[in-house]
């Protein structure tokens, strides 16, 4: 199927939190990895969210030159493509945009969309995240507030980050105190305050509740899932709307447990990123492969090896497939499995 339209992406979003499900967001850097998430949402018959960050762009332009704007709307071009021939409709995101690559990466590719709008066509990417959490509140959230109206008037979805998510991801690294790995009441009602609740624009708020990035054993984090009940019950009761009135996102969820991910799904988390699993899956897979196919993917002692096991494509699918097994155990993970709008 196409990539989603901005209906449909609003469509899949909605239905996540009426029915109790979130979707799998997965960042990729190339186009193998792009589509191994392919392969497993359309196994798994789910719908998802493909997503770049400053790093994957980068990698994806050429990894000597460093040009992330080109480098994910060569990602977006490609995945536009390729999305045609799988089952599911999928979603393309831009993942943590710090203040400082605002400039070479989310205003250039909000104004790439401008011009596709313009022209009578969707945005090129669904939704984009400004992550502030590296800024003072007070001002995170004022260049949320002068982003807004940007991201509405392309028919697009911001996301921001409401809070401090510990560890490192693609180079935006935090350390603090651990109160600081915990979103409060008054945080999430400072964000209403400066962006609203969908008047202006519709928003994603990855509130955060200990989760840490990167690679860490269960137990080793201590996750508050239940804050996010807290809060939103909060801002319920304070603006008098419905429950659940914020869209949230889980960011940091590797090693996280499935009743960590039920709870905070059940909270309100309509989507949930995917990165460092994932990147094992495909790292893993190649090298069982080496190690099995040794003579072959070497020239050992003047031998002329095997090209048909060193051909790239021989490995490199391999890694797709197992990269794709991890993006089905998400879906059915998060619930997203066998629920395609394509289907």
């Amino acid at each position: 199927m196409p990539i989603a339209t901005p209906e449909q992406y609003a469509q899949m979003l909605d239905t996540a939190k009426a029915q109790g499900f979130a979707f799998p967001a997965f960042n990729v850097s190339s186009s193998q990895t792009l589509n191994a998430v392919l392969q497993g949402l359309a196994e798994a018959g789910s719908d998802g969210i493909i997503q770049v960050t400053t790093g994957g762009a980068d990698y994806f332009a050429g990894h000597t030159v460093k040009a992330r704007a080109a480098g994910a709307l060569a990602f977006a071009k490609f995945a536009h493509e390729v999305a045609k021939a799988y089952p599911v409709t999928v979603a393309l995101h831009t993942d943590h945009c710090p203040k400082e690559a605002l400039d070479s990466f989310v205003y250039p590719l909000i104004a790439a969309s401008e011009e596709e709008v313009k022209a009578g066509r969707n945005p090129i990417f669904q939704s984009h995240m400004w992550d502030g959490s590296a800024v003072p509140l007070d001002e995170n959230l004022e260049i949320a507030k002068d982003i807004l109206p940007k991201i509405k008037n392309i028919d697009a979805i911001l996301e921001v980050e409401i809070g401090v998510v510990g560890g490192e991801e693609d180079g935006v690294k935090h350390e603090g105190s651990n109160e600081a790995l915990y979103t409060t009441l008054n945080d999430a009602i400072a964000a209403v305050e400066a962006l609203g609740l969908g008047e202006n624009g519709r928003y994603m708020a990855a509130l955060t509740f200990g989760n840490v990035h990167g690679v860490y054993k269960p137990g080793n984090v201590k996750l508050r899932p239940s804050l996010l009940k807290e809060i939103q019950d909060g801002l319920a009761e304070k603006y008098g709307t419905g429950p659940k009135p914020l869209d949230l996102v889980f960011h940091g969820g590797s090693g996280s447990t499935d009743d960590e991910i039920a709870e905070a799904v059940a909270n309100g988390v309509v989507k949930m990123n995917i990165d460092t699993d994932t990147q094992y899956a495909f790292t893993r897979s190649i090298a069982d492969y080496m190690f099995k196919n040794y003579d072959g993917v070497l020239k050992v002692d003047g031998e002329v090896g095997n090209k048909k096991q060193y051909d790239p494509r021989a490995w490199g699918k391999v890694a797709e497939t197992a990269m794709a097994a991890r993006v089905g155990e998400s879906t059915r993970q998060l619930g997203s499995a066998g629920k395609s709008i394509s289907a």
